[in-house]
């Protein structure tokens, strides 16, 4: 295997995937962090990824792969060990449809964050049933990988990265010890793993990103 770029935009969940993906398998790389306003990047973002003009792109001696999905089955394929999908295939299958189900159901967490009055009441209650389930989901197993940090773990990393940032902002703690244990030890277990932990933005630097984007959408008197 050639060069290998990674373009990203601070501080995007899904670059953080595939930053967290190349780490655990140990795969160099370098990564291109650039701002969407500038034109430079810009350039680059319409050079690799003329269709959407997104992040994350990795660039394979030239030839770029747009999706974070889509990225992570190609290293995943390209360097197989360590794994993040089971061997069996069921058990691949039902890897795959958690991960459709995570993302299906992020549409609920960006309404918690961006709602006012009774659409954020309702978004609220739909995060806590998503929980709900996530806690079921994990048991007693250290990821939802089992021993090790799989597909799903990477997919859902957003929430022990930003949720909370999320909920300070909002000013509603919905994911308490108390009603998530299990969560709240896949939370720390997911943290604390080497290749995750030093890559982890802080938590002030997120709250402060996060709550100027927030009141651009919403005037801190309507909130």
């Amino acid at each position: 295997m050639g060069e290998l770029k990674l373009l990203g935009v601070w501080p995007s969940p899904y670059v953080y995937r595939i930053i967290w993906a190349l780490e655990l398998k140990g795969i160099k790389y370098e990564h291109v962090q650039g701002e969407f306003h500038n034109p430079d990047f810009s350039d680059l973002l319409l050079k690799y990824n003329p269709v959407y003009k997104k992040v994350p792109v990795l660039v394979v001696d030239g030839k770029p792969i747009a999706e974070s999905a889509v990225i992570l089955e190609y290293i995943e394929e390209t360097w197989p060990q360590p794994p993040m999908l089971p061997q069996d295939p069921y058990e691949r299958a039902v890897a795959r449809f958690w991960v459709s189900f995570a993302e299906e159901k992020s549409t609920s967490f960006m309404s918690f964050f961006v709602a006012v009055g009774e659409e954020f009441q309702k978004a609220t209650k739909e995060v806590r049933e998503v929980l709900k389930v996530l806690e079921e989901t994990i048991g007693d197993k250290k990821y939802f990988g089992g021993e090790e940090i799989g597909v799903l773990d990477i997919t859902l990393g957003w929430i022990p990265l930003f949720f909370g940032v999320i909920e300070d902002i909002v000013g509603v703690k919905v994911l308490v010890v108390d009603d998530f244990p299990r969560l709240f030890t896949w939370i720390r277990n997911f943290s604390e793993h080497p290749s995750i932990r030093t890559n982890f933005p802080s938590h002030h630097e997120l709250f402060g990103y996060y709550k100027q984007k927030r009141d651009t959408i919403i005037p801190p008197n309507t909130a």
